[in-house]
């Protein structure tokens, strides 16, 4: 089991100073809204990501009048801990080990987590590129490779445009590696969508909900074949491609379909529907990164009651603390007491933090 034993938070949004012992199953954190409640996921999030799952403008995170913020964790893994840290500053991201300095790549892997927040409803409503990277980052985090597969295929992807912005003679050199990249990750994508639906048939479903993930143009099954349609498809956009100067097929315009009882969740699914989808999406995820590693990533739910029943809250609360470390927030302090004998509650007001 992978957990977080202490968490310290440093300047980051209305938290000037924070100092936590976490208990290895449930976390509650309650208090009145703009407390704090989600800073600390946030903070969370941040330690392990090096990002905010909340915002790219990374220097919003940092209190007003604080040159920078820090997030440090004692991460427990097995029978041995690692003291991880982030500090930010304006132009400027440090990641440290045991108080070594380290490249993002060599931090990368060392605390996972997943994320439940309302503002994350945009992987349902969002763009297609929004639900492309739900795929991609929670793959990611189960296979290094397919990070490296996802960042060598972008870099392939930024050639192949330049080179048809300028009509290079380099361009058939660019579009096989670009056939070969875009293969490999179409093939590795779809296996993980795969496992993902398989999880959603297992996991979280209110009202006996049907949830699969699908992928459009489907993908074939071995990856010559995949390598094969997607030359196909550049040979037939190929006059549309050179007239826009950019590459009109891949895995940067594939389609990724979130089915609610075999129909579109972004155009069917009501305000409930999608949080419970949602939800059943990261809690999927969950299931599926303990399976293939055989590890436990970190929980982070926000607002988790805001849409759900007491009684299934609750039920889903205990059902996730008992295989994985869970932080979950509420607006409701009665709600949170009642979880005082399964885990750790504490108190959020103005930006302070304390057991309850």
């Amino acid at each position: 089991m992978v957990w977080l034993r202490h968490l310290a938070i440093n300047d980051l949004r209305n938290i000037r100073e924070v100092s936590l012992d976490l208990h290895p199953g449930l976390n509650v954190f309650s208090g009145r809204n703009a407390q704090g409640k989600t800073s600390v996921l946030e903070a969370v999030g941040l330690l392990a990501r090096g990002r905010s799952f909340r915002t790219e403008d990374s220097p919003s995170l940092i209190r007003r009048g604080a040159g920078g913020l820090r997030t440090r964790g004692d991460v427990a893994r097995d029978d041995r801990s690692h003291a991880l840290e982030v500090e930010l500053q304006p132009g400027r991201r440090q990641f440290r080990v045991d108080g070594r300095d380290v490249v993002a790549r060599e931090y990368q892997g060392r605390l996972e987590v997943v994320v439940y927040s309302t503002d994350r409803l945009r992987v349902i409503r969002g763009s297609m590129r929004d639900r492309r990277q739900f795929l991609d980052r929670s793959a990611g985090a189960l296979w290094p490779s397919y990070r490296a597969d996802t960042r060598a295929f972008e870099r392939v992807l930024t050639q192949r445009n330049a080179a048809l912005q300028e009509q290079s003679p380099d361009l058939d050199i660019w579009t096989e590696r670009f056939i070969a990249l875009g293969a490999r990750l179409r093939e590795r994508r779809a296996a993980y969508a795969s496992r993902l639906s398989a999880a959603l048939c297992q996991g979280f479903r209110p009202e006996k909900e049907e949830y699969r993930v699908t992928l459009l143009p489907e993908v074939p099954p071995t990856e010559a074949q995949a390598g094969q349609a997607l030359a196909d498809e550049l040979r037939d956009l190929g006059r549309r491609e050179r007239a826009s100067g950019r590459s009109l097929a891949g895995p940067h315009r594939d389609t990724v379909m979130l089915l609610l009882n075999g129909r579109d969740a972004a155009q069917e699914a009501s305000s409930g529907q999608a949080r419970s989808l949602l939800l059943a999406l990261v809690l999927a995820s969950l299931e599926v990164y303990r399976e293939e590693t055989g590890r436990t990533a970190v929980a982070l739910l926000d607002d988790l009651d805001s849409e759900l029943d007491q009684d299934r809250t609750r039920a889903l609360c205990t059902q996730v603390s008992g295989r994985a470390q869970a932080l979950v927030t509420s607006a409701h302090p009665g709600w949170a007491e009642s979880f005082r004998d399964q885990g750790r509650v504490f108190s959020v007001s103005e930006g302070e933090v304390r057991c309850a």
